[in-house]
């Protein structure tokens, strides 16, 4: 496998992975290991997928407030 680290530890960082997640994917990523790396990514990518939705229920009840709010 032939990755430019820096450019994939920047990736990680842009998404949001915190040090701890970055140095444990860093670490397979040189032993090569795709199945662990694609598992963290995917797992990573569930819990950002939740943040959003449980915003989204956020968003519908304050448009529900305004929308009370107007009529």
């Amino acid at each position: 496998m032939s990755v430019n680290l820096t450019a994939v530890k920047q990736n990680l960082i842009d998404a949001g992975c915190n040090e701890v997640f970055i140095e444990k994917f860093m670490a397979l990523t040189e032993m090569e290991r795709t199945a662990e790396m694609l598992s963290m990514l995917a797992i990573h990518r569930k819990t950002l997928l939740e943040g959003i939705h449980a915003d989204e229920r956020k968003i519908y009840c304050l448009d529900y407030l305004v929308d009370r709010l107007n009529n």
